[in-house]
């Protein structure tokens, strides 16, 4: 069957108008942060049930080729391609890979991911209600915590879409972990609220809500609270 032209320009719209996170700092794409099911289509995952909502891997059990350096304490930058183009906040969940096991080898499974970073939003009486400082950018820094263990860990980067959130399972999530090796830390890393994936959201919770009508005046972030060193 042939596609029209029409059906072909609205499918690439569609593709160039969601994202991916695809590479940390100056490094290229898919070579430290997992492939992800998304790499071509850009499609989100909706469904907070899903193993996709963890590194959404194109191949799971597969890591990526390469396990990046930071030194704790550092802030990277995590790529958006093309850009985050959807209203809706950034998160940064990190997990220590445990003993036998590397960053290119462990599926993070388990109650292991701590928050590290939340963007909330800003509120406004005209225009868009809420305004999220990570519209429309390219690049999202993520400080790794000074007081982590030295070792290797997933950073996993999640931003969620609220644009067409009318009704559960209808938020979108953008995601894909990356993979890092930590060293310079303080040790004393002691999460209080590690949450699993799938597991730390539920569909219909305050965090995953339709952002227009009627118009919101706060905002409840889904998962656990950020921990601080």
């Amino acid at each position: 069957m042939k596609l029209s032209v029409a059906t072909v320009v609205l499918a690439a719209a569609l593709a160039e108008a969601h994202y991916t996170f695809p590479s940390i700092d100056n490094t290229p794409n898919w070579q430290y942060v997992r492939m992800t099911t998304n790499y071509q289509s850009n499609r989100p995952v909706l469904d907070v049930n899903s193993e996709e909502i963890r590194c959404y891997e194109r191949f799971p059990g597969t890591g990526a080729p390469g396990i990046y350096n930071v030194t704790a304490g550092q802030t990277i930058v995590y790529n958006a391609k093309s850009s985050v183009s959807h209203p809706g906040p950034m998160a940064f969940y990190i997990a220590k890979v445990p003993a036998g096991q590397t960053a290119a080898s462990w599926d993070g499974k388990s109650s292991v991911w701590s928050k590290i970073y939340q963007e909330m939003p800003t509120f406004s009486s005209t225009g868009p209600s809420m305004i999220w400082s990570s519209s429309g950018a390219t690049a999202l820094p993520v400080t790794i915590p000074a007081c982590l263990q030295d070792g290797d860990y997933l950073l996993r980067a999640e931003h969620i879409a609220l644009h067409a959130a009318r009704y559960p399972g209808d938020a979108q999530f953008y995601i894909s972990c990356a993979q890092l090796t930590v060293s310079g830390g303080s040790g004393t890393w002691s999460p209080k609220n590690t949450v699993a994936f799938p597991g730390a959201y539920k569909d219909g919770e305050p965090g995953l809500i339709h952002i227009y009508y009627p118009r919101p005046t706060s905002y409840t972030p889904v998962g656990p609270p950020v921990e601080q060193c």
